[in-house]
């Protein structure tokens, strides 16, 4: 059991019910009952209290529908919710593989008043998540490929007519190397991705042969998804000519999605005989990534 596993962070606790509403509930019918949550998440490291506390939270965010299924009290998931979560799967379970170089880039300038300072906020937090790096006063890059994805979320934002948005190569002055090392954090990147490996790869070595089940199997997984769901949207997917040698991130995927498919299973064959033994059905549904 890995240090994260036995005594997770308060944060860590906190973003738990997430992870397993994404990689559990949204892929058995979109409900939950609440006393399987609690046993559950319970096995993982969170406390009855906690987990209601955090059910009530995402509640009044919207996700959650208090709904009784078979006489046993529990939550659906909103539509916002699996909005959300069917978004997140598209980065969570399909990192961004290393851009083309030779697609080039998009750059996004805008230039929004004080008197909407909000709403200036939320377009740099939004860029940043689409993984946009910072090369200036209000002036934002990111391989070509995230255009669309960009110009959408301006709009969400009703900044079109504030910003402008231009795709196109690298043409010279300073060295591409440089610039990129500037706009992203690049060793904090990769540092996350070693932390992934240092973590789980000793143990995935074992796994052919001792294989968990049941609860094991369960909060292993859990915890694998939680650690890793963070980690590509901090990566913009660079072009690996601009990358550091040293590069993490493709070993940290290969790792995840080894261990995903030794602990996917059984750990949601353990989920299904909690959901049965409260006498609630287990609709597993074909993988929504």
């Amino acid at each position: 059991m890995t240090t994260d596993e036995a005594r997770p962070s308060a944060q860590r606790l906190r973003t738990l019910l997430v992870t397993y509403l994404g990689s559990v509930v949204h892929r058995t019918g979109d409900w939950m009952p609440i006393g399987g949550a609690v046993e559950l998440l319970g096995e993982a490291g969170l406390d009855p209290a906690s987990v209601r506390t955090a059910v009530s939270r995402l509640k009044k965010r919207g996700w959650l529908d208090s709904e009784t299924r078979q006489g046993v009290r529990g939550y659906a998931l909103t539509g916002t919710a699996i909005a959300e979560l069917a978004a997140g799967d598209r980065i969570i379970w399909h990192s961004r593989p290393p851009a083309d170089l030779a697609e080039g880039w998009c750059v996004v300038n805008f230039s929004v008043p004080e008197s909407r300072r909000d709403k200036r906020h939320q377009l740099r937090q939004d860029l940043t998540a689409l993984g946009f790096g910072n090369i200036g006063a209000a002036v934002w890059i990111a391989p070509a490929r995230m255009r669309d994805e960009a110009a959408r979320t301006i709009a969400q934002q009703g900044l079109t007519d504030q910003c402008a948005m231009f795709v196109g190569d690298y043409a010279g002055g300073k060295d591409l190397k440089v610039l990129v090392g500037d706009a992203w954090d690049l060793e904090e990147i990769d540092g996350r991705y070693r932390q992934f490996l240092d973590s789980y790869a000793d143990r995935a070595e074992h796994l052919p042969d001792e294989p968990p089940s049941g609860r094991a199997a369960f909060v292993r997984y859990l915890h694998v998804v939680d650690h890793w769901r963070k980690l590509p949207y901090r990566d913009p997917g660079l072009p690996v000519e601009v990358l550091p040698g040293h590069w993490s991130g493709a070993a940290a995927k290969t790792l995840f999605e080894r261990l995903v498919a030794t602990l996917e299973d059984p750990a949601l064959a353990h989920a299904a005989d909690v959901y049965r033994a409260l006498g609630v059905g287990f609709p597993l549904s074909p993988k929504h990534r």
